[in-house]
């Protein structure tokens, strides 16, 4: 059975973008996903890549551009200037961490719910009752927002240093079993080729 290590920040719009195609990308090939939110600001400094207030005004104009188009092409909701980013991830990426020690619930709905919630419902998923909301919403107990904080910031800070060590760079990034790497959600139809090649 084929394995994807998924790397994803819940600030990051093109981790929105990716929605749940990977979930559902992963059911028709059975393949397994591992859930590892990471500090995307803190990848790109150790991987050579510039926070977007940081790029020059081309590559952010070229970004907006870019992010409405595929907003459009998928049919999904986007505000360009949510009211609440950039916003700590943290509080989110722990509750993932947590939901997915747990069990019980749709963790591709969860990550997709904080995601939604930046980016579309202008929500700040830094705030304790947002985070609730999107555990709920995905089948979890919001309790988790409480609870497992230690595991959550010692996971967050390893799938740091793990995504660095496995070639990792921005997010979000899909990274096989057979070490076979895949960077932004534009990139899922050539995981899903990848997926096809391995089932034979």
């Amino acid at each position: 059975m084929a394995h994807i290590d998924y790397f994803f920040a819940t600030v990051s719009p093109w981790t929105y973008l990716a929605g749940t195609r990977l979930e559902a990308i992963a059911a028709r090939h059975g393949a397994t996903i591992t859930y590892k939110p990471l500090d995307v600001l803190a990848l790109f400094a150790r991987t050579g890549g510039v926070a977007p207030k940081d790029r020059h005004p081309a590559r952010q104009e070229y970004r907006a551009q870019e992010l409405r188009r595929q907003s459009r092409k998928l049919g999904m909701a986007f505000n360009l200037k949510p009211a609440h980013w950039p916003t700590n991830p943290a509080p989110s990426s722990y509750a993932i961490i947590a939901a997915q020690a747990a069990g019980g619930g749709d963790l591709g709905r969860l990550v997709h719910a904080f995601t939604r919630s930046c980016w579309a419902d202008d929500r700040d998923i830094a705030q304790d009752d947002v985070v609730r909301a999107c555990l709920s919403e995905a089948g979890f107990d919001p309790g988790l927002a409480d609870r497992g904080l230690l595991l959550g910031a010692e996971t967050y800070a390893a799938n740091l240093e793990e995504s660095v060590s496995r070639g990792a760079f921005g997010a979000p990034f899909y990274i096989t079993d057979d070490d076979e790497r895949f960077w932004g959600q534009d990139r899922l139809d050539d995981l899903e080729a990848h997926l096809a090649i391995l089932k034979g």
